[in-house]
């Protein structure tokens, strides 16, 4: 290459095309990240998250809010509650309610894992944790049940107190139902909604049952 013995190293070569790396002005929110916040303040977000799916189980209707936020925070604690409220509170000390507990602990998570599990298989469109999200959060009716079911028997186990909570459970057992499959039934396909809506109506069924025939010991 004889040419390029003519051409000095502190010459300057034009250079074609722009190579500065632009620096753009972004705003402080962009560098804002969750780890960042207080502790008080991500504890208040995830407050209001639950409270605004709790509001949409008690007043159901055509929203994606279960779906697109899930989280397993609510049905954790709805299911606690209601295993707690059912295992009895027996005084002898032989019987401290574990096995009633583990039992209804049980039933609520196998349940909804089998009914999420048949949802998929019958061609589901949501994710399994979306599944359970909305199964376990469409327990607070029947956690608001139990809570009711406690306080009539306080005043008596009779008759009137057997037809009231059989009133309540029985509305608290619709409530969940129906609230349920305005979630899930739209996410399958329309000629196999009645086999994802007959597992969920047993799931509630269940429940309702072991609520309805509760005495305290």
């Amino acid at each position: 290459f004889p040419g390029l013995a003519d051409v000095s190293i502190s010459q300057d070569i034009p250079v074609e095309g722009e190579i500065t790396v632009p620096v753009g002005s972004h705003s402080p929110d962009e560098d804002y990240s969750t780890l960042d916040e207080p502790v008080k303040d991500t504890i208040m977000r995830d407050l209001k998250a639950v409270g605004k799916k709790f509001v949409h189980v008690m007043y159901p209707r055509k929203s994606s809010a279960l779906l697109r936020d899930w989280d397993l925070w609510g049905p954790l604690v709805l299911c606690v509650s209601l295993a707690l409220m059912l295992q009895g509170g027996s005084a002898d000390s032989k019987d401290d309610g574990g096995p009633q507990f583990a039992e209804v602990f049980v039933i609520i998570w196998f349940g909804a894992v089998v009914i999420t599990l048949n949802s998929k298989l019958l061609g589901g469109t949501i994710s399994f944790f979306q599944s359970l999200c909305v199964l376990g959060y469409c327990v607070l009716p029947l956690t608001v049940a139990m809570l009711v079911c406690r306080l009539v028997l306080l005043a008596g186990a009779g008759t009137i107190s057997f037809i009231i909570r059989l009133i309540v459970v029985g509305a608290m057992f619709g409530w969940s139902t129906l609230a349920s499959t305005a979630f899930l039934a739209d996410s399958q396909p329309p000629n196999r909604k009645a086999l994802v809506v007959y597992p969920i109506f047993l799931f509630y069924f269940v429940i309702s049952w072991m609520i309805l025939t509760f005495t305290p010991q």
